[in-house]
């Protein structure tokens, strides 16, 4: 019997996770959206978490990193039956741009996460991010985030040659709809400037550490701006949390 089995028919069970979102229900309870290292998506209830007694209300706003045990039943929705904090996030939380800059990670994380199918990869990108965003603020946070789930899900553009001709050099544009950088003479799409596509390809060559440690510049803008480009039309849907970001 696997762990999964053994797990449904106890009902009970125990995981890490991050929390993408929450929704009112009834008089005092809340409906939480999970990305967990094990499960996947979950969509528990928590009870009682809208009174002012509540033991555990505070820990499961978005962006937390929790301990959480929940319980298995037979309708859609678990039950979150304990939580313990793991990263509070709290100096995210009182900056306004910061906080815009980690729900707009947590919302395209949302969008591409499955219910009940397990993305231990997903998981752990979700929270490196976050952790960097916390620590080490970066401007090429988000847009290395984005970039790196557009590659986990299978995406990731076509940056070493013109997706059109194949031409290795005269990269000057990068076409949303054929996936990646375009030269010169097959130009369409997005401008995009010499010192931008290196930065792209520091974040998706294994250089990330390199391009987060990147000054603010226009390079990074438009980094930044495409990467949210690049996953609205992945997602085939705008990410709303940008909004914050922008009017912070």
């Amino acid at each position: 019997m696997s762990r999964g089995e053994r797990e449904h028919q106890v009902g009970l069970y125990r995981d890490h996770a991050l929390v993408l979102r929450t929704y009112k229900l009834g008089e005092a309870d809340r409906i939480v959206v999970l990305l967990t290292e094990q499960h996947g998506e979950v969509r528990a209830v928590a009870k009682g978490v809208r009174r002012t007694k509540s033991r555990f209300g505070a820990r499961l706003e978005p962006p937390s990193h929790v301990a959480v045990q929940l319980y298995r039943g037979r309708g859609e929705l678990d039950t979150i039956t304990q939580v313990e904090s793991v990263d509070h996030f709290r100096a995210l939380r009182t900056d306004l741009h910061a906080l815009g800059q980690a729900l707009t990670m947590v919302e395209a994380a949302q969008q591409v996460a499955l219910e009940r199918e397990p993305n231990p990869a997903q998981y752990r990108l979700l929270l490196g991010a976050l952790r960097t965003l916390a620590a080490t603020p970066s401007p090429l946070v988000v847009a290395g985030y984005l970039w790196k789930l557009l590659a986990l899900e299978g995406v990731a553009p076509v940056l070493d040659r013109c997706v059109v001709c194949g031409a290795p050099d005269r990269l000057v544009a990068f076409d949303l709809m054929e996936g990646g950088v375009v030269c010169r003479d097959d130009r369409r799409g997005q401008p995009l400037s010499s010192a931008a596509l290196e930065l792209l390809r520091d974040v998706l060559g294994g250089r990330l550490a390199a391009a987060l440690a990147a000054d603010e510049s226009p390079a990074t803008a438009e980094v930044d701006r495409l990467a949210v480009r690049a996953a609205e039309h992945h997602l085939e849907r705008r990410l709303r949390s940008v909004g914050v970001l922008d009017s912070a």
